[in-house]
């Protein structure tokens, strides 16, 4: 098993060399020390070739690469303690680099496995230090060995404590930092439903001015040497069709340029009779069938309502030209009809010409479908609804978008 290494770099070797020069130099005198205080009879250092100060000095410099092999390390110490003690070496501090080595095992390992290690391994420390103890003079000696056992155990304590810290403060940046990349996906998501919104209602303000324009300054074109009136009328529509739609696009460019706090200008079902007069003067035959809702449209519904019909018949303009159309809205208990349905134009034979399927507002040009259809469906979508857009069996066109008036969306 390999348990996590702690860093490691020239500055932690350093400070580890030293605790192990200190460790060791803390277990060879204070040892020495001791016993020759106590004066107690215990094999003398200098036995078996002086085995008793390699042992403490082995137990000490050890720690000085601690964090690159905390098991081996441990291993080593404790089979330097185990022989200290069986032979019966003098007792005093040759525990302390056998300590620290513990506490590297638990404070770099992995948790469930680096404790079961540190156990198995006091268990065995403790049942050796008990059995070289068990003849030991004077009997109040073996009270180092528990105190050698009960310092393992907070060592090991000690270690795992520091672990658990590290890795609960290493959960804490992690989930910060998902945080902050949430909160930064969160932020981009309504920045570009924000500019989608906004497309929208640019495409459909300039789309359907650009169609009253147009089909006005053909009748100019048309009319102007023959009928002025009239063409002083297609030029008086263009003229307020402009400027209205200036205004919008002033509005927007304020909001997004950050110069205006005030929101892009709301349009709704009550400006259904401007859109219809526009659609007239364009020389749409409109019928309205309207019915007035029993209470007030909720904004994001009533929105998309009149951008669904000022989309529809701005397609009617471009695509069919002069048209009976019937534009029906209907409220009901949960949900908002419209319909948009034209008769299409006349064929060369006098039989009604179908016009193209296609998604919708392109220039004029049948084989390059624009983003009309397109974007009633988002709009229907974003709130929950659906749309349907399809010829009609006479050659006409119909558009029917049902909308909730409880939303599950919102067109932000």
């Amino acid at each position: 098993m390999k348990l996590r290494p702690g860093s490691f770099s020239l500055r932690v070797l350093t400070q580890d060399v030293l605790l192990a020069l200190f460790v060791t130099v803390m277990q060879v005198q204070g040892t020495v020390t001791l016993a020759a205080a106590r004066g107690t009879e215990q094999r003398s250092f200098s036995d078996f070739g002086y085995l008793g100060f390699v042992l403490l000095v082995v137990g000490g410099l050890v720690v000085a690469v601690r964090r690159l092999w905390p098991v081996l390390v441990f291993a080593t110490a404790a089979v330097a303690s185990l022989v200290y003690y069986v032979l019966e070496f003098p007792d005093g501090y040759g525990w302390l680099g056998l300590m620290i080595a513990l506490y590297t095992v638990a404070a770099y390992g992995d948790g469930r496995r680096s404790l079961a290690i540190a156990g198995v391994g006091t268990a065995i420390l403790a049942t050796g230090w008990l059995f070289a103890a068990a003849d030991v003079e004077p009997r109040e000696a073996i009270g180092w060995v528990f105190f050698r056992i009960g310092v393992s155990v907070m060592s090991t304590a000690l270690g795992e404590s520091v672990r658990s810290r590290r890795v609960i403060a290493a959960d804490a940046q992690e989930r910060a930092e998902l945080a902050e990349r949430t909160r930064d996906e969160e932020a981009r998501a309504r920045v570009d439903a924000e500019r989608l919104r906004i497309a929208r209602e640019v495409h459909d303000t300039v789309a359907h001015a650009i169609a009253i324009i147009n089909v006005q300054s053909g009748v100019t074109a048309h009319v102007l040497d023959k009928r002025p009136e009239q063409a002083r009328e297609a030029l008086q529509t263009i003229e307020q069709t402009s400027s209205r739609t200036l205004q919008e696009m002033r509005a927007i460019l304020g909001v997004l340029r950050g110069d205006s706090d005030d929101p892009v200008p709301h349009a709704g079902l009550e400006q259904i009779d401007d859109l219809t007069a526009e659609a007239r003067a364009a020389g749409l035959d409109v019928t309205l069938e309207v019915n007035s809702p029993a209470a007030p449209l909720p904004s994001a519904v009533d929105s998309a309502a009149y951008r669904i019909l000022q989309e529809s018949i701005t397609n009617i303009i471009r695509h069919t030209g002069p048209t009976q159309v019937t534009v029906a809205v209907n409220p009901g208990i949960d949900h908002l009809e419209i319909r948009v349905t034209d008769q299409g134009r006349a064929g060369s034979h006098g039989a009604p010409a179908r016009r193209p399927s296609g998604n919708g507002t392109g220039t004029g040009m049948r084989d390059k479908p624009g983003r009309g259809i397109l974007g009633m469906r988002e709009r229907c979508q974003l709130l929950g609804g659906e749309l349907n857009a399809e010829p009609t069996p006479g050659g006409g066109f119909e558009v029917m978008a049902r909308l909730p008036l409880a939303p599950t969306g919102s067109l932000l």
